[in-house]
């Protein structure tokens, strides 16, 4: 496999790459990552089973679509390839450290919000974390988020035996959906998808740098609830973002809606507490209608 990423990159760069040295990266629970370097150059490489192949594609086209917004900077995605036994992804490896400031990266989210398409979704599926992420475009938001993020993890919280309460809330919040929506209409902006604290930091330059996106055009609330959700952005970064571009007044309830979708996820990869946390925000959503 390494020989096959050797010829990759030397393909794809039009330089000749060999691996002189291969360090492990920690840090993700998905993939397995290294650091690969050699002849002066070095890569982030992404490991898998060969079936994750249609991930690998997926997030080196969403690095595309976000560096082509030329908003915030992305690593670049090299090649990517399968074996037998192993799908991968190469991209370009950033040196993390640098002393940023937290304001650059809310105004620069706010032109990336910016680039915006009459429809909802993307022209691929994709996924957030491990789960399937649907992406059929839709011009509805409404209904794009009740059927493609709610209704399909409620949907794959059944087939993992959360039933009873937290499905019976689910088709509540469903129903009443449009209520959250109705003196808001959002146009459909490039998101990252998947932009918690972990997904972002600042190169050895300053600049800050977002990566392992899950892309979609949706409504730009859902990448500033995001940032809330697990902490690690500081309060320059939302003074400059809402200086930019404010937010709805609305915003302060969708937040939780936006959110219960990750928490929903992260009750389907990982158990434990999140189906609790996720009937929490069911209540707190439905007492709106109350």
């Amino acid at each position: 496999m390494w020989h096959r990423i050797e010829q990759d990159i030397s393909e794809s760069t039009q330089k000749k790459f060999i691996i002189e040295h291969r360090v492990g990266v920690g840090g993700g629970s998905i993939n397995t990552t290294y650091r690969i370097e050699g002849l002066k150059q070095c890569y982030f490489v992404k490991i898998n089973a060969a079936e994750c192949l249609d991930m690998f594609v997926a997030e080196a086209n969403g690095l595309i679509a976000l560096a082509d917004a030329k908003a915030v900077r992305v690593p670049k995605p090299v090649c990517r390839g399968v074996t037998n036994t192993h799908a991968y992804l190469v991209i370009e490896f950033i040196a993390f450290g640098g002393a940023g400031s937290p304001h650059v990266l809310g105004e620069q989210l706010a032109v990336m919000h910016r680039h915006t398409q009459p429809e909802f979704g993307w022209y691929c599926d994709n996924t957030i974390g491990s789960t399937p992420q649907i992406n059929t475009p839709s011009d509805n938001w409404t209904s794009f988020f009740r059927e493609h993020r709610l209704g399909f993890q409620l949907k794959l919280a059944a087939h993992n035996g959360y039933g009873g309460t937290l499905q019976r809330k689910g088709e509540r919040l469903m129903s009443d959906l449009g209520s959250f929506f109705e003196d808001y209409s959002p146009p459909a902006s490039l998101l990252h998808g998947d932009l918690w604290g972990g997904n972002h930091a600042v190169d050895m330059d300053g600049h800050p740098v977002i990566y392992d996106p899950a892309v979609y055009y949706g409504d730009r609330e859902a990448d500033i609830a995001m940032t809330e959700l697990f902490g690690g952005f500081g309060s320059a970064f939302y003074a400059a973002y809402h200086e930019a571009w404010p937010l709805d007044k609305g915003y302060a309830v969708r937040k939780t809606l936006y959110n219960l979708y990750h928490i929903l996820n992260h009750a389907n990869l990982f158990g434990g507490g999140y189906a609790s946390q996720a009937e929490s925000m069911m209540d707190q959503l439905l007492s709106e209608f109350r």
